[in-house]
């Protein structure tokens, strides 16, 4: 059995949201004849499992280079001023940029790392002077553009 917060995951729980990461829109009856459950119980723990935050969204993924945005760039960004009202605006300064795709505060040599998505090279360089030359508290930025993806998991290993 996992704690999560304040909820315990039992085994039945484990292997639902195994199944679900892979295809949430997977028919509750499937899921309750590969787990060994009702359908009714699982519908019972899915609601569970949302309404606790331990399924956070159930989304698509697109894509990427599908839909004309090819472009990936991981960027390390050093604050000027670790002062939190300025690390705090930084931060809401990239959540609310589109292209940002992710957005970790970390430790080691740099304060933060984005990973950025757009159309082309242009478009990154438009967002680069936007959110790190224009805008404040930035020391200094690392772009790492990638050239291929070789693993882009969105799923938590269970």
């Amino acid at each position: 059995m996992i704690q999560a917060g304040k909820t315990r995951l039992d085994d039945f729980d484990i292997k639902i949201l195994q199944l679900v990461q892979f295809d949430n829109l997977m028919r509750q009856r499937e899921i309750a004849d590969r787990v060994g459950l009702s359908a009714g119980a699982v519908a019972r723990r899915l609601k569970r499992l949302r309404s606790t935050g331990i399924i956070r969204k159930d989304i698509s993924i697109v894509n990427e280079r599908a839909v004309g945005r090819p472009q990936t760039v991981f960027v390390e960004v050093t604050a000027k001023n670790g002062k939190l009202e300025l690390l705090d605006e930084m931060k809401r300064r990239f959540m609310n940029c589109d292209q940002v795709q992710q957005c970790y505060h970390v430790t080691g040599g740099s304060d933060f790392i984005l990973i950025i998505n757009t159309r082309n090279i242009d478009e990154y360089t438009a967002i680069a002077r936007q959110l790190f030359l224009t805008d404040g508290n930035v020391k200094s930025f690392r772009a790492s553009v990638v050239m291929e993806k070789v693993k882009s998991a969105v799923t938590a290993p269970l």
